[in-house]
């Protein structure tokens, strides 16, 4: 019992995957169904490869632009500006504008980590085994309702910093000038921070959702042990 007492505390350090497995290598297995040390520990494990595999694809060059999945386009009220200046013959800053807003979420993504891992960390006994045997997004639903604001706060401040690295501002401030001079249009000014914070958050959980699928729908993504122990109850 204090073997297991010292373990769980232990977990409670725990920052990866790999130091995951050490622990949960370290603690004695029943051979039988999990208990909720090793469900906790499968839905921290599952989490942490999502983070690891899938949300750090979105902060490599391109890791939104390209990506279908989490492509940021523009907002409602952009859409006509883009459609009026490929029209014109202008679809080159069009297509820049639109690069450079998926390159600030691509900048904002690196400083998710450790927003995430202190909320994987916090997991409970109680909060695994309905996020195990819930929906099929469970586990990014959790993350996504524990995590959203502090990356929020975390994402605006660098998506706006980067829109002036990347020279977003400039490209944006001349798209939409252009546009307001064309005749008989209507004026737009949209908060482009606030959309594309946004749109960078949904990005990042629907990553996260991509490995939850193949985990808990593909028992050859599950590619540890406990892993495969854990997520067979749900099957």
């Amino acid at each position: 019992m204090l073997r297991k007492v010292f373990i769980l505390l232990l977990i409670v350090c725990t920052v990866s995957c790999a130091e995951l497995q050490q622990v949960v290598n370290q603690i004695p297995q029943s051979g039988g169904i999990p208990g909720n040390t090793e469900i906790a520990l499968g839905l921290k494990e599952a989490l942490n490869f999502g983070i690891e595999k899938q949300v750090n694809k979105l902060t490599q060059k391109d890791g939104f632009f390209k990506n279908e999945l989490v492509k940021i386009l523009l907002p409602p009220e952009l859409q006509k500006l883009d459609k009026t200046l490929r029209d014109i013959g202008l679809s080159n800053l069009a297509d820049e504008g639109l690069r450079v807003l998926n390159r600030a979420a691509e900048d904002a993504v690196s400083s998710a980590t450790p927003i995430f891992v202190d909320a994987v960390k916090n997991i409970t006994f109680t909060d695994a085994k309905k996020i195990l045997l819930g929906n099929p997004d469970a586990a990014t639903q959790y993350l996504s309702g524990t995590t959203r604001d502090a990356l929020y706060a975390k994402f605006s401040p660098i998506i706006q910093e980067s829109f002036e690295k990347v020279g977003a501002d400039v490209v944006w401030t001349n798209l939409i000038n252009r546009y307001n001079a064309i005749p008989l249009t209507k004026k737009v000014s949209p908060d482009l921070t606030d959309y594309v914070t946004q749109e960078a958050l949904n990005g990042v959980y629907t990553m996260i959702a991509v490995e939850e699928g193949e985990i808990r729908s593909k028992v050859s993504s599950r590619t540890t042990t406990l892993l495969q122990k854990v997520f067979a109850l749900q099957d």
